[in-house]
């Protein structure tokens, strides 16, 4: 007679959520930023995501002249914030309410 084995296998709860249940657990309360508010600076630690409710934000460097070099621009329902490092490479700010 063959012998049989039983073996319990404990799954991570975190793995029977679907992904959109898991990204909801994460997201924060909404912020608000007047105009010229830096959202993040260039080479602070990523933290988060950012969508725009509402409002509109650019997406600069400082130049070593003070200028600013400003290499994209979010609107309403567009998501920024998202780095391949740990940190920051370039700042965030509002350009009015947002």
């Amino acid at each position: 007679m063959p012998m049989q084995t039983a073996a319990s296998i404990t799954l991570n709860s975190r793995l029977l959520t679907s992904p959109r249940a898991r990204c909801q657990a994460h997201i924060r309360p909404v912020t608000f930023h007047a105009p010229d508010c830096v959202i993040y600076a260039q080479g602070e630690r990523t933290r988060s995501l950012y969508q725009i409710e509402y409002g509109a934000v650019r997406i600069y460097r400082l130049l070593a002249d003070g200028r600013r070099q400003i290499v994209a621009f979010h609107l309403v329902g567009e998501t920024f914030g998202f780095e391949i490092n740990e940190t920051h490479s370039f700042y965030a700010e509002a350009m009015v309410n947002t």
